[in-house]
């Protein structure tokens, strides 16, 4: 293996107007959080005068899955060329007359050997058995509009195969988005896989090539820099933002503490149900012990499940129980009802799993309403510096429920409490992660190095420091 790629990067490959081929599972109109980043990547390729191919699944697989927003796909932009592939998880058919016999007699041992067929393809489950069609959809753009750069967004590293193929055929320069990382387990911290295993041999051939290597926030670029130090310079922070249309007014409604307040939390809910337990319990503690919050009510909104598991699972359980506690669950949220959703709310409870190497990107959205922010996830956590200063933020204090009760009462005499003032500080802090102002420079940079725009020169890295 090369130690240094030596390709010619600045080569022109398509013409006049330079083409992107985006891998991008998860793309608008899929109700999936990635959906932010990956529109907001697209448009900004279009703004720089790119043509943009975005290859995702078909609609039929994000119906299986978490569902479709189609509010999301308003603000693609138009010149976006979407292909979308028939490629949907078998896993989550709910239609019994579907299955094969041996699902309908055996389903944990018909699950089991899917897993290990698609990890013969690619070792990852899952999704490892979409290999051949990402190659062959992605070869198939290319000849029919030769590419200049293909981006690579993970999950699912079954893309780094794709990627891969197109650069063993005809060397199209690439990026990869690694947003959390794949050898590092960004939960539990540490390594996910050595790098002599399978996995590892392909995340380091795959790095070794690549213009650049994006990651959410600093502990996850470290990460890989440390991992590979010889292609630290081109492992960049490329952060998740907030949109400013799901913003509520800054002078929105004022909290009425005689008719109690209003706690809201939004985004999946994809933590261990003994999570959202030591919440609830912090919550229910709260209500006893402090008289405004015992008029007050907590309601949860997003995804819960997927498949055949949507809102029938245990988190479900833990909230109907709760309901005595004047806790609420109201579903998804389409994006053009956020700031309304937002705007109901007097204060916002931030329930994050992992620690240090995990952000989320609910957190900048979370600040840029300025209302205030409870957190409900270890103190050690990435979500910690990116609030660090916010005027109406109570701190992390972990997941013990007691605790989590002071939180709550804290919570609510922000609420009360708060000025426009503070609001407004809250706001302008989060301004800087605004997701045009995080992508923009990050985009510009990527394009330019295969493709420098007229007097630009190498010092273009330097924008990326600030994202």
């Amino acid at each position: 293996m090369n130690k240094r790629f030596s390709l010619p990067w600045t080569q022109p490959r398509s013409g006049p107007r330079p083409h992107v081929i985006y891998l991008a599972i998860g793309f608008p109109p899929a109700a999936k959080s990635c959906a932010y980043r990956m529109r907001e990547t697209a448009n900004q390729f279009c703004a720089l005068g790119w043509d943009v191919t975005v290859v995702t699944l078909c609609d039929e697989a994000w119906e299986r899955e978490y569902g479709l927003d189609h509010t999301l796909s308003e603000s693609v932009d138009p010149r976006v060329k979407v292909v979308k592939l028939p490629l949907i998880r078998q896993d989550l058919e709910t239609d019994i007359r579907a299955f094969s016999e041996d699902r309908s007699l055996n389903p944990g041992g018909w699950i089991s050997e899917l897993r290990k067929r698609e990890q013969k393809v690619f070792p990852e489950p899952v999704f490892g058995g979409w290999r051949h069609d990402l190659e062959k959809a992605v070869l198939r753009v290319h000849r029919e509009h030769a590419a200049d750069l293909l981006l690579s967004s993970c999950a699912p590293y079954v893309n780094i195969a794709a990627t891969w193929k197109l650069w063993e055929e005809y060397r199209v320069p690439y990026a990869v988005d690694f947003r959390d990382g794949w050898s590092l387990d960004v939960i539990g911290g540490g390594e996910a896989f050595t790098r002599e295993s399978v996995s590892g041999r392909w995340e380091s051939r795959v790095l070794e090539h690549a213009v650049a290597v994006w990651t959410v926030n600093d502990p996850i670029a470290g990460w890989y820099r440390e991992r590979y130090p010889h292609l630290a310079d081109r492992v960049h922070v490329v952060r998740n933002g907030y949109d400013e249309e799901s913003l509520p007014a800054i002078s929105g409604r004022a909290p009425d503490p005689a008719a109690g307040l209003t706690f809201g939390y939004l985004g999946s809910v994809n933590f261990p149900p003994d999570f959202l337990d030591a919440v609830l319990t912090g919550w229910r503690l709260a209500r006893r012990d402090d008289p405004l919050l015992a008029r007050s009510r907590f309601e949860v909104r997003g995804h819960i499940g997927a498949g055949a598991m949507r809102e029938a699972n245990r988190h479900m359980d833990l909230l109907k129980a709760a309901a005595p506690d004047n806790v609420t669950f109201g579903g998804p949220v389409a994006k053009t009802a956020l700031s309304a959703t937002y705007g109901s709310w007097d204060a916002l409870v931030l329930m994050l799993v992992g620690g240090r190497y995990v952000t989320s990107g609910k957190v900048y959205e979370f600040m840029a309403t300025g209302l205030p922010v409870l957190s409900a996830h270890d103190v050690d956590h990435d979500a910690s510096n990116v609030l660090a200063g916010h005027p109406l933020w109570t701190g992390a204090v972990g997941l013990d429920p007691q605790r989590l009760a002071h939180s709550f009462s804290e919570a609510a005499r922000l609420a009360v409490t708060a000025t426009e003032a503070d609001r407004a500080e809250a706001r302008e802090l989060a301004r800087r992660f605004a997701r045009p102002a995080v992508l923009a420079p990050a985009v510009r940079h990527l394009a330019e190095s295969v493709r420098p725009a007229p007097g630009s020169s190498a010092s273009t890295a330097t924008a990326m420091t600030g994202v």
